[in-house]
């Protein structure tokens, strides 16, 4: 299980991205969701197919990649609205991603979430 703290955010960008870009492009794509990459929460981007993803980050003093590429199936990602670009995701949701869990066989029961104002 990932530990982040509470105050690190999980921005997940839905369309898919060319991943043979790295740090700049990457960053690039964050900037073009209107987000801002160096402000050390976690943008998570996927290939077409969903074999690849990529998580970057800037810890305050450099950038930042963990990569993984799947041999067999895909990574599933939550259900979003339609149109979103982008949507925001918290770290167990990001750890049911990497470990391939089925969120939709794997219901969450309810729990009290404190509400994040935008920034």
């Amino acid at each position: 299980m990932l530990s982040l703290p509470s105050v690190v955010r999980v921005f997940l960008a839905v369309e898919p991205v060319d991943m043979r870009g790295s740090f700049d492009s990457l960053a690039g794509v964050a900037r073009r969701l209107g987000l801002k990459p160096e402000d050390g929460h976690l943008y998570l981007f996927f290939n077409r197919r969903r074999v690849v993803m990529k998580l970057l980050f800037f810890d305050g003093a450099a950038w930042c990649i963990f990569a993984r590429r799947l041999e067999q199936g895909s990574f599933q990602i939550p259900a979003v609205k339609p149109g979103a670009a982008q949507v925001t995701i918290d770290a167990a949701t990001l750890a049911m991603i990497l470990e391939g869990i089925d969120m939709t066989r794997a219901p969450r029961r309810k729990r009290y979430e404190k509400k994040l104002s935008p920034e």
